[in-house]
C-alpha cells in the first residue's frame, strides 16, 4: 500500500491542534463561570454596567435609561391580618362543626343505645355509694351488686306499677269529675266578663268532634306509633339495667380500659379528670332526687288537702318531671293546675298554682343552691340552651341528659385548663441567679385545681 502524500498528513495534524484549542476554550469559559476561579473576578470586574459593579452569579441592574417598574408583593403580605387570622379560625371551625355533624349523626342512628346507656350512668352515680358502703361493710363485689341493683330496680317498678294502680283506680272518678268540672266551666264561662255565648261553646266542642272525627286515621297510626315507642322504651330499660349491673360491678376495669384509648400525652390530665367528673354526676343526681322529692312530698301535700284528685299519682309526676330542669316543673305544674281546674273549679286552680309558684320559687332560691352547691353550678342560660338543645336532638331523654352533659364537661375543662397551667408552671425554667427577689416569688396555686382537688378521693364507679 502507497504511503499518503505528505501534505495530507500535515492538514489532519492542524485539525487535531485545532481540536485540542477549541477544548481548552470550552473548559477556560467553565471554569470562569464558578466563584472561586481566579479569572471569575477578572470576568466579573469587567461587566460592570454604568459604574454599579455585578455580583457574580447575579443579574446585573437595569440601565438608568429603563423604565422605573414596582416589583410585585408577596401574595400572603398582601392579606390583611385580620382576614389571615379569620382564614385560618374559618377552616378549623370548619373541621370541629363536620366532626361534631358526624357525631350527631351517629348518635341519632343509635340514639336508643346512647339515651340508655346515659340513663345507666345516672342510675349508677345515685346506686354506687349504696355499692361502696357494702363492700366496706365486708360484703363482696358481687353481692353487693346484686343487691343494691335489685333493690334499686324493685323500687323504680314499686314506683311505675303505683302510678299505673292509682290512674286506673281513679279514671272512672276522674271522668265524671271531668265532665261535672267542664259544665261548671261553661257556666262561669257564660258568666264571666268576656261575653262568651251558649253558640260559641257548642260551636267550639263542634269542631272539636269533627276534628277527631276527621282525623280518625291519624289517631289509630299514631296509636300504632305508640305501640312502636313502647317496644323501644322496654329495649332501652333492658339496656339500662344491663348497663348498670356492669358499671356498678366492674365500672374501675372500665374507665381503666377507657384511659387506654387516651394517647400517652395526654392520659394524666384524662385520668385526674374522671374522678371528678363522676364527683359531679353523682352529687347532681343525688341533689336532684333530693330536691326533686321535696318538690313532689310538698306540692302533693298541697294538692291533697286542697281535695284535688289522683294526689298522690300527680306528685309522683312531678317527682319524675323535675329531673327535666326549667321545663318539667313547668309542665308538671300545669298538668296539676289543669286537673285542678277541671274537677274541682276555677278557685281551686288559683289555689294550686299558688302552691306550685311557692314551692318552685322556694327550690330554685334556696333548694338547688343549699343541695347542689358549687359542684354543678351552671349559669341558667345555659341550662335553658341545653335543655332546648338536647330536646330539639333526643326528645325527653336527650333534655334529661343535657344539663348534667353541661355540669361534667364545664367541670372536665376547668380541671384541664388548670392542670395545664400546672404543667406549664412546673416545665418553666428556674430564675437566673441574682434576679430580684419578686422574680423568685412562689407561684400561688390555681384556684381551678385547688377546688377540682376536693374530689382527688372519690373512686370511679364500681371501686
Amino acid at each position: 500500500m502507497s504511503k499518503l502524500p505528505d501534505w495530507l498528513e500535515k492538514v489532519g495534524a492542524e485539525l487535531t491542534q485545532w481540536g485540542e484549542r477549541l477544548e481548552e476554550r470550552r473548559s477556560l469559559s467553565d471554569d470562569s463561570d464558578h466563584p472561586g476561579h481566579p479569572h471569575a473576578a477578572e470576568a466579573g470586574a469587567g461587566d460592570a454596567t454604568d459604574g454599579h459593579p455585578t455580583a457574580p452569579g447575579q443579574v446585573p441592574p437595569p440601565p438608568d435609561y429603563a423604565p422605573a417598574v414596582a416589583a410585585r408583593p408577596d401574595p400572603v403580605a398582601a392579606v390583611p391580618w385580620g382576614m389571615r387570622v379569620a382564614a385560618e379560625a374559618g377552616w378549623r371551625l370548619l373541621v370541629l362543626a363536620g366532626t361534631l355533624w358526624v357525631l350527631m349523626r351517629i348518635i341519632s342512628a343509635i340514639q336508643l343505645v346512647v339515651l340508655a346507656f346515659a340513663a345507666a350512668l345516672l342510675v349508677t352515680a345515685l346506686l354506687q355509694p349504696t355499692v361502696a358502703r357494702l363492700r366496706r361493710a365486708g360484703l363482696p363485689r358481687g353481692l353487693a351488686t346484686a343487691l343494691t341493683a335489685v333493690l334499686g330496680f324493685v323500687v323504680m317498678g314499686l314506683v311505675g306499677w303505683f302510678v299505673v294502680w292509682q290512674v286506673m283506680e281513679n279514671l272512672d272518678t276522674l271522668s265524671s269529675r271531668v265532665q261535672d268540672g267542664i259544665q261548671e266551666l261553661k257556666r262561669w264561662l257564660l258568666n264571666s266578663p268576656f261575653h262568651v255565648t251558649d253558640k260559641q261553646i257548642n260551636d267550639i266542642a263542634k269542631n272539636l268532634s269533627d276534628t277527631i272525627g276527621t282525623n280518625t286515621n291519624e289517631i289509630t297510626s299514631a296509636g300504632l306509633q305508640g305501640v312502636t315507642v313502647m317496644v323501644e322504651i322496654l329495649t332501652g330499660i333492658l339496656l339500662a339495667m344491663f348497663s348498670t349491673l356492669f358499671l356498678l360491678y366492674d365500672g374501675a376495669r372500665i374507665w381503666q380500659w377507657v384511659l387506654k384509648l387516651v394517647p400517652a400525652q395526654a392520659r394524666p390530665g384524662v385520668a385526674g379528670a374522671g374522678p371528678r367528673a363522676w364527683r359531679t354526676l353523682t352529687a347532681y343526681v343525688r341533689g336532684t332526687v333530693l330536691v326533686a322529692m321535696i318538690d313532689a312530698i310538698f306540692i302533693g301535700l298541697g294538692i291533697f288537702f286542697l281535695d284535688v284528685p289522683m294526689a298522690v299519682p300527680l306528685a309522683v309526676f312531678i317527682f319524675l318531671f323535675a329531673f327535666i330542669p326549667l321545663v318539667g316543673a313547668v309542665v308538671s305544674g300545669a298538668l296539676a293546675v289543669v286537673v285542678a281546674l277541671v274537677t274541682q273549679g276555677v278557685f281551686t286552680a288559683l289555689m294550686v298554682l299558688i302552691v306550685v309558684l311557692a314551692v318552685q320559687q322556694i327550690e330554685g332560691h334556696v333548694l338547688q343552691p343549699f343541695i347542689l352547691g358549687r359542684a354543678v353550678r351552671v349559669h341558667p342560660l345555659a341550662v335553658v340552651l341545653s335543655v332546648a338543645a338536647g330536646g330539639m336532638v333526643a326528645g325527653i331523654g336527650g333534655a334529661v341528659v343535657a344539663v348534667p352533659l353541661v355540669a361534667v364537661t364545664n367541670t372536665v375543662v376547668g380541671y384541664l385548663r388548670a392542670y395545664s397551667r400546672e404543667l406549664a408552671m412546673r416545665s418553666a425554667p428556674p430564675a437566673p441567679h441574682g434576679a430580684a427577689a419578686g422574680d423568685g416569688a412562689p407561684v400561688q396555686p390555681v384556684p381551678q385545681a385547688r377546688d377540682a382537688d376536693a374530689g382527688a378521693g372519690d373512686p370511679p364507679p364500681g371501686e
